[in-house]
């Protein structure tokens, strides 16, 4: 049997990682609805495509539970039925990489002092194996994309990388389907919660939406939903803001068409996919076409505008990249009180199978805010039951006057500021659901 490996969470009573077990891990295994189920040409194509890059013969894609490993493509194997593609966990090198949550290469399986004696080289005939964890995005190893040689071998660092952007690749395709899985839960609870009783929508509206942002260090952040006045239906309006992927943070706003039930699951989609691709992808143009992408999968019954800032603090304050996917543009505000647009207008989202969508670039300086708002902040309509002179609409211009007035305010007192303004214009009703959300970089000492 093999050497004893120091797993970052130890090892249980048989030697193997103790994580294999973990509640969590097993949890996110089963969201990933891949447990027993039959090989897909998706996976196929990428343990094909290993194989070929590292010439070797066999390839797979597994998933790894307590006790037993699940095959999802053995490119070279016949599926049967979900009991002949499992064996067990300790018959096969693929808890390694999960164990470890990293990694692990093997150039002898019979010599290195890790491998040597594993009850797995002679049945698979391995003379080198190279393996990748199948990561989700809240950091669970839930199993393995591998290549096996039947020969001892050196892997070139080539080899290597190529193999460990495939194992992303069917990281981020099982991340979208733990993503579309729990938006379709939370859709239930939805259409439930909605049949029960009407005065439930606006709660439900909440539940779509961050119950406090996530602190960003070093920089200012708020974010406020302003329901439309006497309406308690569902609406697609919906924010987020989150850690992308190392120093890089993801601030999105999207507004959904229409209302009701069919909005709601939109709502969710457009969450779950965004929060899942957006670590794989730092360019928010490719995370909006991907988002597009899934939503004519699954064939969402309704289209969506959304801003996407993605970004990150720089020793001068914020660097970042902005998208536009029909949406209003976002708006900067300089220290010195000047408000600037930002964003170049694409394509919505939802409809057409090819999109046009650009990355804009833009910087922070200490003093300066971006604002991304929903339409319900630049198309405020007058209220039709007021007596006397029809108000005109509050509108882009006077969204950027409310916001410059504001200068020198922090993130949630501009949010506050821009809020009154609108209530101050409309006499406190609102024609249509409004969500603000701003970051701001402090003023150093």
């Amino acid at each position: 049997m093999a050497e004893a490996l120091e797993y970052p969470d130890g090892t249980r009573g048989d030697g193997l990682p103790a994580v294999l077990a973990d509640p969590g891990r097993l949890a996110a295994l089963a969201a990933s609805g891949q447990v027993g189920s039959g090989p897909e040409p998706v996976f196929d194509d990428l343990t094909r495509l290993a194989m070929t890059v590292s010439g070797c013969k066999i390839s797979a894609v597994t998933f790894v539970g307590e006790s037993r490993t699940f095959w999802k493509s053995v490119p070279f194997l016949p599926y049967t039925d979900a009991e002949s593609w499992q064996n067990a966990v300790g018959d096969s090198f693929c808890y390694f990489p999960v164990g470890l949550n990293a990694p692990f290469v093997v150039e002898d399986a019979e010599k290195d002092p890790r491998t040597a004696g594993h009850p797995a080289i002679r049945p698979w005939g391995v003379g080198a194996w190279a393996g990748f964890p199948i990561v989700t995005t809240d950091g669970h190893a839930i199993g393995s994309m591998c290549v096996i040689d039947d020969s001892p071998r050196a892997w070139t660092a080539q080899e290597l990388e190529t193999l460990g952007i495939l194992a992303r690749a069917v990281s981020s395709e099982v991340n979208l389907r733990i993503s579309l899985s729990t938006a379709r839960i939370a859709l239930q609870s939805a259409e439930n919660a909605l049949e029960t009783s009407s005065a439930l929508a606006r709660s439900l509206q909440e539940s779509l939406l961050p119950p406090v942002l996530r602190p960003v260090p070093g920089l200012d952040t708020a974010a406020r939903y302003l329901p439309a006045t006497g309406d308690a239906t569902v609406v697609g309006d919906f924010y987020d803001l989150f850690q992308a992927r190392g120093a890089w943070w993801t601030a999105v706003m999207g507004d959904v068409c229409g209302k009701g039930t069919e909005a709601a699951k939109v709502t969710a989609l457009a969450r779950y996919t965004l929060r899942a691709d957006a670590g794989e992808h730092l360019s928010p143009a490719a995370v909006l076409d991907r988002l597009n992408t899934a939503m004519l999968a699954q064939r969402a019954p309704r289209f969506l505008t959304a801003v996407q800032a993605t970004f990150r603090a720089t020793s001068g304050g914020v660097a970042g990249r902005v998208c536009l996917a029909g949406h209003p543009p976002a708006l900067i505000r300089r220290a010195d009180g000047r408000v600037q647009r930002l964003g170049t207008t694409g394509t919505l989202l939802g409809v057409l199978d090819t999109v046009r969508l650009t990355d804009v670039r833009f910087r922070l300086a200490p003093g300066d805010l971006l604002l991304l708002y929903t339409d319900g902040a630049c198309e405020a309509r007058p209220d039709p039951r007021a007596a006397g002179p029809r108000r005109r609409m509050f509108d882009e211009v006077d969204l950027a006057r409310a916001l410059a007035t504001g200068r020198g305010l922090d993130a949630a007192a501009t949010i506050d500021h821009v809020a009154a303004a609108l209530s101050a214009h409309h006499g406190g009703w609102a024609s249509d659901d409004t969500a603000l959300l701003a970051v701001r970089v402090p003023h150093r000492p």
